[in-house]
């Protein structure tokens, strides 16, 4: 088992930021073959993978999540945060991807993103190969 926490600086309350070099730099100097897991430890953030060719993608889910759970004064939780609470649990903080001859098995449009709710922050995500 290898682990490797990277930081992720995000720049505005809600972003995807696409962690897919980062996470491929881990892999080249790591393992042959194997399985993946990305972990975001936060419960105002998550991890997942789309496309990463067309920038227009993660606006339109960042998009689609803020109709599912806008931000609204109904809400109770203290922090005025609710709504990227119930984001990062639709989402989820964790990701598995098979490794192949050292790279990832991801679509030809595939990429893996952290997704911001509740910036900007400092963040992590942990990267575990077995």
């Amino acid at each position: 088992m290898i682990q490797k926490t990277i930081l992720i600086e995000t720049k505005r309350r809600e972003e995807m930021v696409n962690i897919t070099p980062q996470i491929k730099e881990f892999i080249r100097s790591s393992v042959k073959d194997g399985r993946l897991t990305i972990f975001v430890p936060h419960t105002t953030a998550a991890v997942t993978i789309n496309e990463n060719a067309d920038p227009s993608v993660p606006r339109d889910i960042t998009f689609a999540l803020n109709q599912i759970s806008p931000k609204l004064k109904e809400f109770t939780h203290l922090e005025g945060n609710a709504d990227a609470h119930v984001k990062s649990s639709l989402i989820g903080c964790s990701q598995e991807v098979l490794i192949e001859n050292g790279e990832l098995l991801l679509g030809t449009w595939q990429g893996i993103f952290f997704c911001e709710f509740d910036g900007p922050r400092t963040r992590k995500a942990i990267l575990r190969l077995n």
